[in-house]
């Protein structure tokens, strides 16, 4: 049985959506194989990020911001917008694939001392992790990619 498809969207390609890759690929890779992108690529993956992320193993150091065009007409079964902000400032996904909204706040936008704006990225990371593997599980287990939670 080959993996299903899933491709994270946002705009900066910096920390959400490069996260949930790391995650689904990490966690669900028996069954998931994950990619993101953005509309606005940032020149690179936010270095918070990859400290919060290295905090649960998982290393996104060498992970570059990708622009959406790139898996342009490629099929996934899943694509996954993770703005906060307004579903109409999120990139749409014009390809084959479900598209599901999930909003996460940005914490690459965050402000103030260095330890906040951290204890921000590990929020969204957990909240990341719990939320899309548990929407992917769903989906997983009703076997036709169309779960019945509506996010």
């Amino acid at each position: 049985m080959s993996k299903r498809r899933v491709l994270f969207l946002c705009t900066g390609n910096s920390a959400r959506s490069q996260m949930a890759e790391a995650l689904v690929n990490a966690f669900l890779g028996d069954t998931w194989e994950a990619y993101s992108a953005g509309t606005a690529p940032a020149a690179q993956v936010h270095p918070l990020a990859v400290q919060a992320m290295a905090e649960v193993g998982l290393d996104i150091s060498t992970q570059q911001p990708k622009h959406l065009e790139v898996f342009r007409g490629q099929d996934f079964d899943q694509v996954i917008t993770l703005c906060d902000s307004a579903a109409s400032q999120c990139p749409f996904w014009l390809g084959r694939g479900r598209q599901v909204h999930m909003a996460f706040p940005d914490p690459a936008a965050a402000t103030g001392p260095e330890a906040e704006r951290l204890a921000l990225f590990r929020q969204v990371r957990d909240d990341i992790r719990e939320q899309v593997l548990t929407y992917l599980r769903r989906v997983e287990a009703e076997g036709n990619g169309k779960p019945s939670l509506h996010l």
